[in-house]
């Protein structure tokens, strides 16, 4: 059963069961598949340095090991300040309620990059927070799937009577508006006035 979102609007809590979107299930895929010679499907390995070594799909992974070369434990490592004193981790969005308190604009959900799309059912939702979507707010709240040192930014809206929540990142760039747009110096020429004995060879340009 799919993890619920729990949303806070106006001393009220509504559950959500989010559905993400994926790019392939709207517009399909393909896949490229190797075959030998004989028609059979290849699969992917990997090589040692030495070129000798074949190391099957599935057979290599990543650790992390501290100065004496001694494997560590992820649940060994915590994150810590500049003055090394630790850092709490944020707790998941689906373990305690959203409130929805904070409103965004169109601009603003622009600047972000969306990495995430998930539908809502909102056949449950309530009849405030219903008018306050379908009059064009945007909610935004910090959103992480689990618990983590890094929360994203994550935006609730409503299109054509659906309700959608996008998770993204801030996009941090310069605009250059139409008052600075350049400009191209016109060459001179050494005869700027032609007469009318010139003839012009178009095939010439």
């Amino acid at each position: 059963m799919a993890k619920s979102l729990i949303f806070k609007f106006k001393d009220k809590e509504y559950p959500f069961s989010p559905v993400k979107i994926e790019r392939k299930k709207l517009y399909g895929w393909t896949e490229k598949i190797a075959l030998d010679d004989e028609g059979n499907e290849c699969e992917l390995v990997s090589m040692d340095e030495s070129g000798t070594v074949i190391i099957p799909k599935g057979c290599m992974g990543l650790g992390i090991l501290n100065k004496d070369f001694e494997w560590v434990d992820k649940s060994e490592i915590i994150a810590v300040d500049e003055g090394g004193n630790k850092l709490e981790p944020f707790v998941s969005s689906f373990e305690e309620p959203i409130e929805l308190d904070k409103k965004s604009t169109p601009e603003d959900l622009l600047n972000h990059n969306i990495s995430s799309v998930y539908q809502l059912d909102e056949e449950d939702l309530c009849d405030d927070l219903k008018n306050e979507l379908s009059k064009g707010v945007i909610f935004t709240f910090n959103f992480n799937y689990r618990n983590g040192y890094e929360t994203k930014p994550a935006f609730l809206i409503e299109s054509e009577n659906k309700l959608f929540m996008l998770v993204g990142s801030y996009i941090d760039f310069s605009y250059i508006g139409l008052e600075e747009q350049g400009y191209i110096d016109e060459l001179e020429t050494e005869d700027e006035d032609l007469s009318d004995d010139v003839g012009i060879d178009f095939s010439m340009m």
